[in-house]
């Protein structure tokens, strides 16, 4: 329990605050802690975005019905689904999943807007508490509601917690090597697809969406318990081996003349220091920005719009298969980073536009003969996605300097949400304008 007492000390602590350098510690310890921060991490990302994941698998289920006297969810527990509006090609919901997408994304858009400017200034501790108070409220809420507007309050908190946490924990691996944040990419994606996965495996067995939601809430107790009992107290970083030769064989992104600082003396830095850094940050910012804004136009506006009606899949079903898949292709890709490296992010931004006109095209001439072709595309599609966002954190943490790379980490974690957040502002009307269409 020593690594859990060190991490305590350091977390009642202001980031700011100089620490008194602990020994190096042997061998076999070293190696412990190793595997410790590195499943640390994994669960932090698999727990952090595990509810986000959920609220969008469950987003045309949460829209589809009210919920009446004698049903207990959102979901008709039959396979045959009511059409709504059986004058459309498409069953529309009366409301477009991208509104379930704006309540889960425009909070965390807000709270990583705002982060850069002073978050940095509260300690990692209260962060994470209440990111995991909000998980759970989250679950509980939509849970028990009885209206979509209440629903759509869970999800807001759901919101709030994936955002807070992101943006802590991506601070956070500034404290530790580098190799971190390989991890923690590869445990967003194992959210995605066992947060998919999950709620799809037990609404096709037959739990209510109450119980199944109900019976997630022990990932918000994982989260805390991963923080504060897991991680080691952080050391004075050395990269060393592979990942020191592949840095200093790279430009950084701001030259600078400024002596070597510890982590965590982002504090220190001015407003004008914080400009530079982020200018030099835009080479990644906006094709991560493109790559999430297309991905997310496809997975919230379209994927209700491709619907089969020659499959014995019902639409709610179809919807749930592929968000699944989607976020298997993300979890598969944000893994890989120790087999495949990707410097330039924007050729995988120019492919995940082609997706988005492939597929848009799709939906307006309905020229794909089975459900099954859209399989391929979406898993393709969630590859590309992980791919994107694990590359980006990775060139980032090679390309800053100690004293840039937690700002530079809070700052990048904007490009996804906004990406996102943009995407579901343009599927509303595009939903509203295909539906109308008989």
């Amino acid at each position: 329990m020593g690594g859990c007492a060190g991490s305590r000390r350091r977390l009642s602590d202001s980031e700011g605050e100089e620490t008194v350098p602990e020994p190096r510690l042997p061998l076999l310890d070293h190696q412990g802690a190793h595997w410790k921060n590195a499943v640390g991490f994994w669960l932090l990302g698999l727990c952090n975005n595990f509810s986000y994941v959920v609220m969008l698998s469950a987003a045309h289920d949460i829209l589809s019905h009210e919920r009446t006297s004698g049903n207990q969810s959102h979901v008709d527990p039959g396979p045959v689904p009511i059409p709504h509006n059986s004058s459309s090609r498409f069953d529309c919901n009366s409301v477009s999943t991208a509104a379930v997408l704006l309540a889960d994304i425009l909070p965390t858009l807000v709270i990583k807007l705002l982060a850069p400017l002073g978050l940095h200034l509260l300690p990692y501790s209260p962060r994470v508490l209440v990111s995991g108070i909000c998980a759970a409220g989250s679950f509980v809420l939509v849970a028990f509601s009885h209206s979509v507007g209440t629903s759509l309050c869970g999800v807001v908190l759901a919101s709030i917690s994936s955002g807070l946490g992101e943006v802590t924990f991506l601070s956070l691996t500034a404290f530790y090597p580098r190799a971190v944040i390989s991890w923690w990419s590869s445990g967003t994606g194992g959210a995605g697809l066992l947060g998919a996965l999950s709620y799809l495996g037990l609404t096709q067995a037959g739990l209510s969406p109450q119980q199944t939601l109900l019976s997630m809430l022990g990932i918000p107790a994982l989260l805390l318990a991963s923080y504060f009992l897991l991680l080691t107290s952080p050391e004075a970083q050395d990269p060393g081996g592979e990942e020191e030769a592949e840095s200093s064989s790279r430009q950084p992104l701001i030259r600078t003349e400024a002596p070597e600082l510890k982590p965590g003396s982002s504090s220190s830095l001015s407003l004008r220091e914080r400009w530079t850094v982020f200018k030099g940050l835009l080479w990644y910012i906006v094709p991560l920005v493109v790559v999430y804004f297309a991905e997310y136009f496809i997975n919230q506006g379209l994927f209700e719009l491709l619907f089969f009606r020659n499959t014995s899949l019902s639409h709610a079903q179809q919807y749930r298969w592929y968000q699944m898949l989607y976020q298997a292709g993300v979890f598969a890709s944000r893994s890989s980073l120790r087999c495949c490296h990707i410097r330039f992010t924007w050729a995988l931004a120019l492919l995940q536009c082609l997706n988005l006109a492939f597929l848009l095209a799709d939906v307006w001439f309905g020229f794909l003969p089975s459900i099954y072709f859209v399989f391929l595309i979406i898993l393709y599609e969630g590859l590309l996605g992980g791919a994107a966002y694990v590359n980006t954190f990775h060139n980032i943490a090679l390309e800053t300097s100690d004293e840039h790379r937690e700002f530079a980490m809070a700052a990048t974690c904007i490009s996804d949400t906004l990406g996102i957040s943009l995407s579901g502002l343009l599927a509303l009307p595009l939903h509203d304008f295909l539906c109308q269409l008989s």
